[in-house]
């Protein structure tokens, strides 16, 4: 006993050790991305200095899009380091340190130490999953709450009869679900909600919560989310809840923004995006359950409902962006640890079918390093392709020097793909697993330090240094007919005593009292030039064009 006592505390300080090298270093290596980097960091910066911790804000007016506690947290960050790249993506980097262990904990518990280390490792080691804990956006944190909140509720129904383990366990799914409710609303309720119908409908609703339960987590809910409402909605009205209402009305049944897709878009995203465990996940996931009864095939059979729900629903939704079917990381990374584990104790094979869909979901990461570096090199070839974009065309003028170095996250990939396929022909499953994660890592770090940067100069770089360059200068910063939060970020903006300082029309074509430094895309430009008279060309750089309005003596 002492000995594994001994054994899972190593384990755990290795897991600590290992998320912190993977997920600290570099996290201000590149500007934040717009929409969403920049978007939730300037809600932040806006509490710092507005001194408003209490009411997330955009451009100094009340933001009802999301709630605030992911906004906290980037402001505790930014109060200790600083207002800048890293401490906007800290709060992220933290939770992956945090959920490797937990992975580790929670999977030594269901089965043994072994199969929460496969699980930590595989989960820390997949594309996706890493790369959101060095993003500056929401999901990582929404996810972990909802996934705290259905592990809570799973003990606590399990625990029914024992009243104080079942409170115990109550809180934890309680207070989880508030917390993920003012990290990004109620979409959490409907997750959970669903989940739960579909697996007690498939149980015929055996063993289900007492009625005491069910009113103890709905109380414990309340109280979490509800004091951040009350107070709010004593301060403010309605506005907050009815502006976010029709927010998530809009998102759920528009393409909002662009950002449409079809109804396979998470599918696709979660195959290629979950590389290199996706293949073991199909596997696991269609092969043969066992007939035993116990906590863990009950816990098997929560991930995979889960699952389903995760990804039906948002591929119901008619936005489709890439982080949300995010919570779907949780349980394919079980399913494929469980199918590793198996595949490494020779309980089932490593078979045909997932060798073939291990080679085709790594062709994207073998084949995009050398397209980039061809394509780099020889951007005439690119204009014809598109054509139809100027702002593309002119985006990738951009001075990015391609070494060929690029290559070798790609090489990387390749090399141990084939070290792992050959390990397992050799019947060394667990150093054909160690290949493989250790390719996937290497592409995950070396892509970030020789790509990150180069894409970032490509796509918005020259709109940065625009905006920072004018940061200090008592000035108004806008676009033009494109959305953005560079301006405000990057420009530093603050407090404006004119209060007709979002009125687009009055900027553009009214009496300003102070200079406007205005920003469109090449796609505008015309329409920019015949509207606005008296604005000054200033300069134009990688499809952005640049103006200034005096204010008249």
């Amino acid at each position: 006993m002492e000995s594994q006592k001994n054994t899972t505390i190593k384990h755990v300080l290795f897991l600590v050790l290992f998320s912190a090298v993977c997920f600290l270093p570099f996290l201000g290596n590149a500007h934040l991305f717009d929409w969403d980097e920049i978007n939730f960091a300037e809600i932040a910066r806006e509490m710092l200095v507005s001194n408003d911790y209490f009411h997330p804000k955009m451009n100094f007016e009340l933001f009802t899009e999301k709630p605030p506690f992911f906004f906290w947290l980037q402001a505790i960050c930014m109060n200790i380091f600083g207002i800048n790249e890293f401490s906007s993506r800290l709060p992220n980097a933290i939770l992956g340190i945090i959920i490797l262990p937990l992975l580790y904990y929670t999977g030594s518990r269901l089965k043994n130490n072994r199969f929460g280390l496969i699980w930590a490792i595989a989960y820390g080691c997949t594309i996706l999953p890493h790369l959101y804990f060095k993003s500056g956006i929401i999901d990582p944190w929404f996810n972990f709450f909802i996934a705290l909140a259905l592990f809570g509720l799973i003990k606590a129904r399990e625990n029914k009869l024992n009243n104080v383990a079942s409170f115990k366990w109550l809180m934890v799914a309680g207070i989880s679900t508030g917390l993920s409710i003012l990290t990004k609303g109620p979409a959490s309720i409907i997750i959970l909600g669903l989940t739960g119908f579909v697996y007690f409908t498939s149980t015929r609703f055996k063993n289900f919560f007492s009625f005491k339960q069910i009113i103890l987590f709905i109380l414990i809910t309340i109280v979490s989310t509800g004091t951040w409402l009350t107070i709010d909605y004593v301060q403010n009205g309605n506005q907050f809840i009815k502006e976010f209402t029709i927010r998530q009305w809009e998102l759920l049944t528009t393409k909002d923004a662009g950002h449409g897709g079809f109804f396979f878009y998470h599918f696709i995203v979660l195959f290629f995006g979950c590389f290199p465990i996706s293949a073991f996940f199909i596997d696991g996931l269609f092969k043969k359950k066992t007939a035993e009864k116990n906590e863990f095939t009950d816990f098997r059979k929560w991930m995979v409902t889960l699952f389903w729900v995760v990804l039906i629903l948002f591929s119901i939704v008619q936005t489709k962006i890439v982080h949300y079917s995010s919570l779907c990381y949780y349980p394919m990374s079980f399913i494929a640890a469980l199918s590793i584990y198996n595949i490494q104790n020779q309980k089932s094979g490593f078979n045909l079918r997932t060798k073939i869909l291990l080679i085709i979901s790594s062709i994207p990461f073998v084949i995009a390093p050398f397209a980039l570096v061809f394509f780099g090199k020889n951007k005439e070839l690119l204009k014809p392709l598109l054509s139809k974009d100027p702002f593309a065309v002119e985006n990738i003028q951009a001075n990015v020097t391609w070494t060929g170095l690029e290559m070798l996250p790609g090489i990387m990939v390749l090399i141990c793909l084939i070290t792992c396929l050959y390990y397992f022909k050799k019947q060394k499953m667990t150093n054909g697993f160690v290949a493989l994660f250790l390719g996937s890592l290497f592409f995950i770090q070396s892509g970030l330090y020789f790509f990150i940067n180069r894409i970032e100069s490509i796509s918005q770089r020259a709109n940065i240094e625009f905006w920072q360059s004018h940061s200090k200068e008592d000035a108004y910063k806008i676009t033009y007919h494109y959305k953005s939060y560079g301006n405000l970020f990057y420009g530093e903006v603050t407090p404006q005593a004119n209060k007709n300082y979002t009125d687009e029309t009055w900027l553009l074509k009214g009496k300003i009292d102070k200079p406007v430094y205005i920003s469109c895309k090449v796609n505008g430009k015309n329409d920019f030039e015949s509207e606005i008279k008296d604005a000054l060309f200033l300069y134009n750089k990688n499809g952005f064009y640049f103006y200034k309005r005096s204010p008249l003596p």
